[in-house]
């Protein structure tokens, strides 16, 4: 979907151009229409509807790039998206939603993706099918925790690897601490008691990559 008035820079009107001409369904719309459509004050006047990929836990049988991360109900779409962007950013492979996590395609985390979301496969498993797969496969799998006694930079990380982070409310249950390989912990020295889960996740995931790119 377009509005041909909205389009404001040669690239959009280019883009638009090659894909009507390579067959997909281009609808022309009004600005006021298109306005009426969008989520955004200033939309720039073009759209797409695009079918979602999931991959099946089952066919991720041999892990690639930094590894995946793994997130347990993660609510905040724009936390979702910002990690699929630091994913994308370290080369990581894909994400892995575990329990009752937010939408990745939740318009909030699209957004904050800022395309991430169509670099990263993206799977969805309950805590029990997550288990079962790393004992089939034998993946390695770091988790994060503040009871951790090992700081997160003291850690040789294999790669590649899982990290499993724990809800933005409560973090890694004990259970999900206990299939970790090993669990490691973010100091802190001021007043707050936790990191944002996006800035956590980023904070190891380059600690994991520096580590890679050192090798």
């Amino acid at each position: 979907m377009v509005a041909p008035e909205l389009l404001d820079s040669t690239y959009a009107r280019g883009i638009v151009e090659r894909l009507r001409s390579s067959g997909v369904d281009v609808v022309d719309v009004s600005p006021a229409v298109f306005r009426g459509l969008s989520a955004r004050e200033n939309p720039q006047g073009i759209a797409a509807v695009v079918q979602q990929v999931w991959t099946p836990l089952g066919e991720i049988t041999h892990l690639g790039g930094l590894g995946w991360v793994a997130l347990d109900a993660v609510a905040d779409p724009g936390n979702l998206g910002t990690i699929l962007r630091t994913c994308d950013a370290v080369g990581c492979e894909g994400v892995l939603l575990l329990g009752a996590a937010t939408d990745p395609h939740d318009p909030s985390a699209v957004r904050a993706s800022m395309g991430a979301i169509f670099s990263q496969q993206m799977a969805r498993a309950s805590f029990e099918e997550f288990a079962a797969w790393k004992t089939a496969h034998g993946h390695s799998f770091v988790g994060t925790s503040g009871e951790s006694t090992q700081l997160y930079r003291a850690v040789a990380y294999p790669a590649p690897m899982v990290l499993l982070m724990g809800s933005e409310r409560q973090g890694l249950t004990v259970a999900q601490r206990e299939i970790c390989d090993a669990v490691v912990r973010i100091p802190m020295v001021g007043t707050a008691d936790s990191l944002n889960l996006a800035v956590a996740t980023s904070v190891v995931l380059y600690e994991v990559f520096h580590q890679q790119q050192s090798r």
